[in-house]
């Protein structure tokens, strides 16, 4: 199995610590190796996920920009590139992680750019579950070199803002043509059933609610504190809903 789940959502709305429980209930669930990627240029998913980065592959385009006669006579540039890449991955117990980092930017470095991306679709079959924590403008999906990603998982408060900005960001999808699986839809911070408006908000997006995640203090203070939240203890009610809408993510791609 090679499972890719993308994470979208406005900021603000839970989507790091939705992709950092997502982790931990993949691991439980002895999904592994788990590469986990923050493809948000204001990353935290690091932070959630208790792991130290010291080189981001936005580092690493820079690094190659000004210096592009590093590579060594002989070296095919695939595999120089490839490896790399595997310098701004950080190691962990059955989960690695790499972090996007800065924007491309205005100027075009296209051949390095597309390297980057080859090298990393590469890469990430190496693992039995990739993580995207993506940005808002789901910049990173929009440039993959090739390939599908089996579940995009939106994640959105329970609130008609948050069906409005869920149903852009489908229309955002829609337009980008992406190859995607499965879309799902998780209600963070809902401990109440949606009312009947709300319900019609939500209808709109033509995504199937997987899971709803309740507030819960046990995480809010383990953000505050900045504790990893793979340490997360099981009777977590967000871990424990997260751990369920892992399960019916499963269930469906297996049906």
């Amino acid at each position: 199995m090679n499972l890719r789940i993308a994470i979208a959502g406005k900021g603000g709305t839970g989507k790091s610590t939705f992709s950092a429980l997502l982790c931990r209930s993949l691991l439980a669930k002895g999904i592994k190796p788990l590469l986990a990627v923050d493809a948000d240029p204001n990353s935290c998913l690091p932070e959630k996920l208790g792991v130290e980065v010291e080189q981001t592959i936005g580092d690493l385009r820079e690094e190659l920009r000004q210096e592009p006669e590093k590579k060594p006579a002989g070296i095919p540039k695939g595999e120089w590139m490839e490896g790399m890449i595997n310098r701004a991955i950080t190691e962990s117990t059955g989960m690695d992680m790499v972090v996007m980092g800065r924007q491309e930017g205005p100027d075009c470095y296209c051949f390095i750019n597309n390297l980057l991306r080859q090298c990393l679709e590469q890469i990430g079959k190496q693992y039995k579950a990739v993580v995207i924590d993506n940005e808002a403008g789901l910049e990173h999906l929009s440039r993959r070199s090739n390939g599908s990603v089996e579940v995009l998982v939106v994640v959105a408060h329970p609130t008609i803002t948050g069906a409005r900005t869920a149903v852009r960001i489908m229309e955002l999808v829609n337009s980008l043509h992406l190859d995607i699986g499965d879309c799902f839809l998780v209600l963070n911070e809902s401990d109440t059933q949606l009312d009947a408006d709300l319900a019609i908000e939500f209808a709109r997006t033509g995504l199937d609610i997987i899971g709803s995640i309740p507030t819960d203090p046990l995480i809010r203070d383990f953000e505050l504190k900045a504790q990893s939240l793979m340490t997360v203890p099981a009777g977590s009610k967000a871990a424990m809903a997260v751990d369920e809408i892992l399960q019916k993510i499963l269930e469906r791609r297996n049906a």
